[in-house]
């Protein structure tokens, strides 16, 4: 079924409506859709680089919004849409390690894990859960996605199609070493105030309670 969602989604890359597809594919891969964006974006961007940086910031807004959505799950719609959610999407024993960390780092770790792989709809449903601060949440959110978006937009801009063995085979590595120059230190700092301690109880964390942060 996900492979049959990834070749439908590849699909709208040539799509004449391919832009209004991106946005949403952003939205909703922000709060509960299963593929990641990523691939369609590559995609469009290969096909048309002057426009790439275009695509990379319909990419990095469409996902902010779509993030206030999964926010609204955690927040008010856990018992009812959350749950069984995060059960189709085999996020349930990661959810608790997330809400963890978010309580312990809130928006260091929010903006460097919201930058990699880890889906996105994990971390906005886990914030609306734990009642994260909206402001917090939202310039948490745009770094985030700004980061995993905006560097496939800028290497396809500054060096075109040719670029795009490179960001298949290095995009990972690339914005991993971006996140420990830019936010690596002040998180190590956070978390290690408590000489390591916070880290050890989100490792190994398997409940988690609603409420704002403390």
């Amino acid at each position: 079924m996900i492979r049959g969602l990834y070749n439908w989604v590849l699909d709208k890359a040539a799509h004449r409506h391919a832009v209004w597809w991106l946005a949403l594919f952003c939205f909703v891969e922000a709060s509960f859709f299963p593929v990641p964006p990523h691939p369609l974006l590559g995609l469009m961007c290969l096909a048309e680089p002057k426009k790439a940086l275009r695509f990379a910031a319909v990419a990095t807004a469409s996902s902010v919004l779509g993030g206030f959505l999964g926010y609204a799950i955690g927040w008010g719609l856990y018992d009812t849409v959350g749950e069984q959610l995060l059960a189709a999407l085999h996020l349930t024993e990661s959810f608790p390690v997330a809400a963890c960390y978010l309580r312990e780092a809130g928006f260091w770790i929010f903006v460097a894990k919201g930058a990699t792989p880890i889906p996105f709809k994990l971390l906005t449903i886990t914030a609306g859960f734990i009642g994260m601060n909206l402001v917090t949440f939202f310039f948490a959110a745009v770094i985030s996605r700004a980061i995993s978006f905006m560097i496939v937009g800028v290497l396809f801009r500054l060096f075109g199609a040719p670029i795009k063995r490179f960001i298949d085979k290095y995009l990972g590595l690339v914005t991993a070493a971006f996140i420990v120059l830019v936010v690596g230190g002040v998180l190590a700092v956070t978390l290690l105030e408590g000489g390591g301690a916070a880290q050890d109880r989100c490792a190994g964390a398997t409940q988690v309670h609603a409420g704002p942060l403390g």
